[in-house]
């Protein structure tokens, strides 16, 4: 995990430190892709079917402003921005009602509540461009154990 996250914040040095990047890129991407796999038979068995119309470029979508949403490299604040993006188009159900009905029903309510939905995470993301709850340690040097 060190060597990661020394790799993250600067490649050179982490090479000088006497790292070896292209082992530990190369477990980062094997490790990726084993968890991939094993999530994609889990949804394959779940569902019992799986086409290329499971995945829609909107579920895409959400799943990155989730994870931007809530902080990069932080779990607590992927899990709040996956649970802030899940609810929020539920909530605007209420306010796309009166809004559509002030442009005489000419906006879709879909389509209105994805627009209110980008304007938030506009808004966010102008306001708090790390996410709602970034990681603490994200930029700073990994803790130096005592000598005795």
């Amino acid at each position: 995990g060190r060597a990661w996250m020394a790799i993250r914040e600067d490649e050179i040095a982490a090479k000088a430190m006497g790292i070896n990047t292209r082992n530990l890129k190369l477990m980062a991407f094997g490790m990726g892709a084993t968890f991939g796999g094993v999530a994609g038979s889990m949804f394959g068995a779940f569902q019992g079917f799986v086409s290329p119309e499971s995945f829609s470029l909107q579920e895409s979508v959400m799943i990155v402003a989730m994870v931007v949403l809530g902080g990069i490299g932080h779990i607590p604040g992927v899990i709040m921005g996956a649970l802030l993006l899940s609810a929020l188009p539920e909530v605007l159900r209420y306010v796309a009602g009166p809004l559509q009905e002030m442009t005489g029903g000419r906006l879709d309510a879909a389509i209105l509540r994805q627009l209110l939905v980008a304007l938030a995470m506009i808004g966010v993301m102008l306001l708090r461009p790390r996410g709602l709850w970034p990681s603490p340690e994200h930029g700073k040097a990994a803790p130096v154990p005592a000598s005795k």
